[in-house]
């Protein structure tokens, strides 16, 4: 299978729809719409003004409970691995963060209930993102300009993890909650997780935690060594409501230790941050509402030597985060809008080997952020968006000269999204969105154990910008439901990592035919091209009493290469392209996904292709009692076919093999 294929599949799905529409009456009176299908999926991320997911110019995805307990891992991008254009950085079991369209580690925010997650994953591929999936009730994931609200190292996208520690609104029981519990057998997986939700008066009480404990992964023929993960949190947190209003509060802990693949080294890591979260209802002029969020965390991990036990590197991050928001009725054309600033404050320590790679720094960031939706007639919606921030990057470059850089980089985006018909719906988004380069593009300097890599950056870089350009077609009637686009973002100084092929040892001495084993890594900036397609098709194929039969579609495609002399870009993700059944009732569940991942072949100097593999999943759930209907009792099967499988934008994907595979039991209750 190679790339045209994709794009034949992805034409396929699109030409679909046309014929659908005209079949339309006859496929609704074959298959009514099942339980639930007129219920709007809600979305909290893309707009400070919630509302349903169609209406925006781009496409928000999202990943429910049942799909993150079906996926079964233990960090973000496993859950996300079916949402198109979304794959991971695969470092680690405990180390793989989402990468978007491409776009990784300094271009993806991750956010917890908005707020930032408050870690060092951006720092390296082997530093983990504290946010377990077992505490995660929904994902939301924004691609394109909707990422404006988060901030420059938003550029690329942002994954949302909602999980309602600070309660957002009064329950309609005294007290409900959530029990499951796993068994894996592909690295012998324990793991087991709690959520509780209280109301009490005008009080609202939530409190979670999680227990995960794997061995080391089993591959094709062997074991992947020193790929365990053993972690667990919890947190409690609380609000109280007066009138429309309400004020709440959170503390959350994590602590968990993994294994670094190919390496005789693992990670200890904790966090501890407290959350706070208030909405007042104003509802003076056209002024409805002021909401202000914020948080403060203390991390820390430590990277430690099998053998000796001896610490090597320690990493610190002392953080906070806070917004407000000020959210708008009607104003002139303007249906709603809202306006907003941010202060962010951030002090960064490495200690130990650690400081052979990147001295302490500290970044300040201030912002004003503007948004307004703009209905124009009966069937199109406009959306304008803006942000302005000023950023100070202190810190000391290979140079050893203490430096201060401050950048003001100024964003806007404009969307529009016409309704065709009921049914058929195509967005238009156009940007510019600019991004202040990160600590480690500015400052790293040295040896960097976990990716076995020897980083210089470059404290002269400037601001990155790229214009971007998406096109979106969603149609939704009957049976059918598909969403697709198309997208292109032109990037003038466009920051990365080059590998120049030579190896180095721990004191920056390199050469081409070395042994040693660090990879020479520069931070430079050049003119920069990048393009992609993605799309999902949802077909209702049967319905039969109570019961239904769904047949899915999904792939995605992005391309990457330099603008003067066309060079390949390092570390872009391959093409995918799946598709499967999925059958849903009242009493049993069951689905299957066959997911072809493509061969990388177009990569730069300093790196090696990687071959492309096929992966089979599957699951049958069962909730056997009609007296307990929420309890469910499901086999989840991943990578069933055993096959070989390395992730091509990992920098340790030669010596790492992915999981091979999985039989997961897992039960779960509500009460």
């Amino acid at each position: 299978m190679n790339k045209y294929m994709l794009l034949a599949a992805l034409m396929a799905t699109t030409t679909l729809s046309p014929v659908a529409i005209a079949d339309d009456a006859a496929m609704e009176a074959q298959h009514p719409p099942k339980k639930g299908d007129d219920v709007e999926d809600i979305v909290v991320t893309a707009s400070p003004i919630a509302g349903a997911s169609d209406r925006f110019a781009t496409i928000v995805g999202q990943v429910n409970r049942d799909d993150i307990l079906k996926a079964g891992g233990s960090n973000l991008a496993d859950v996300l691995k079916n949402t198109p254009g979304v794959t991971g950085t695969g470092f680690a079991a405990g180390a793989s963060r989402p990468v978007i369209r491409g776009f990784d580690a300094n271009r993806v925010r991750i956010l917890e209930d908005g707020i930032g997650s408050f870690d060092v994953s951006e720092v390296g591929p082997d530093h983990g993102v504290p946010i377990d999936p077992l505490s995660i009730r929904e994902i939301e994931v924004v691609r394109g300009a909707a990422t404006l609200r988060y901030g420059s190292q938003a550029i690329g996208g942002v994954v949302n993890a909602i999980n309602n520690r600070v309660p957002r609104e009064l329950g309609d029981e005294p007290f409900e909650g959530e029990l499951s519990g796993s068994y894996g057998s592909n690295s012998d997986t324990g793991q087991g997780s709690i959520m509780m939700d209280a109301t009490t008066g005008q009080m609202a009480f939530h409190a979670d935690g999680f227990y995960r404990h794997t061995g080391d992964y089993k591959i094709p023929g062997g074991t992947m060594e020193n790929s365990y993960f053993h972690g667990g949190g919890a947190s409690f947190g609380t609000s109280y409501f007066f009138g429309d209003s309400r004020v709440g509060a959170a503390i959350v802990h994590y602590d968990t230790n993994y294994g670094i693949p190919g390496e005789e080294a693992h990670i200890d890591m904790q966090q501890t941050k407290g959350l706070f979260s208030s909405s007042l209802a104003i509802d003076k002029g056209a002024l409805k509402t002021i909401t202000l969020d914020g948080g403060y965390a203390d991390y820390k991990h430590s990277e430690i030597d099998n053998e000796t036990g001896d610490i090597g590197s320690t990493f610190t991050d002392k953080e906070w985060d806070t917004r407000a928001e000020f959210l708008f009725d009607a104003i002139g054309p303007f249906s709603s809008a809202a306006a907003g600033v941010q202060f962010q404050h951030r002090k960064f320590a490495a200690f130990g080997e650690g400081e052979e790679y990147l001295l302490p720094t500290l970044t300040k960031n201030a912002a004003l952020f503007l948004f307004t939706e703009m209905p124009v007639g009966d069937r199109v919606n406009m959306q304008f968006g803006a942000r302005i921030e000023h950023v100070d990057a202190d810190g000391t470059p290979v140079s050893d000269v203490a430096t201060e850089r401050s950048f003001t980089p100024f964003s806007a985006s404009v969307g529009a999204l016409y309704d065709l018909t009921d049914s058929l719906k195509l967005g238009l988004t156009a940007a510019s969105t600019a991004r202040a380069p990160a600590i480690t593009e500015l400052y790293a300097r040295g040896a960097h154990e976990g990716p076995l890599t020897y980083e210089t950056g470059d404290p002269n870089l400037g601001i990155e910008r790229g214009n971007s350009l998406e096109a979106t077609l969603r149609y939704k009637k009957g049976r059918v439901n598909f969403e697709g686009a198309a997208w292109a973002v032109s990037f003038n100084n466009f920051i990365y990592g080059e590998l120049t092929g030579n190896l180095c040892d721990e004191e920056g001495n390199c050469a081409a035919d070395s042994d040693e084993d660090l990879k020479e890594m520069f931070y430079k900036a050049e003119d920069a091209w990048f393009r992609g397609l993605e799309g999902k098709l949802t077909v209702d194929v049967w319905e039969a009493g109570s019961g239904g039969l769904d047949a899915i579609i999904l792939a995605d495609y992005v391309r990457a290469t330099l603008k003067h002399g066309g060079g390949d870009l390092p570390r872009i993700p391959a093409y995918h392209i799946g598709g499967g059944l999925d059958w849903h009732s009242p009493v049993v569940d069951a689905g299957f996904m066959v997911r072809y991942t493509g061969a990388q072949n177009d990569v730069p100097v300093g790196d090696t292709p990687t071959d492309g593999y096929v992966s089979i999943d599957a699951n049958i759930g069962v909730r056997p009692f009609a007296s307990m209907p929420d309890m469910e009792i499901a086999l989840v099967g991943h990578n069933l076919t055993n096959s070989e499988q390395h992730n091509a934008i990992a920098l340790n994907k030669e010596e790492v093999t992915l999981p091979g595979r999985d039989i997961r039991l897992t039960l779960r209750t509500s009460f």
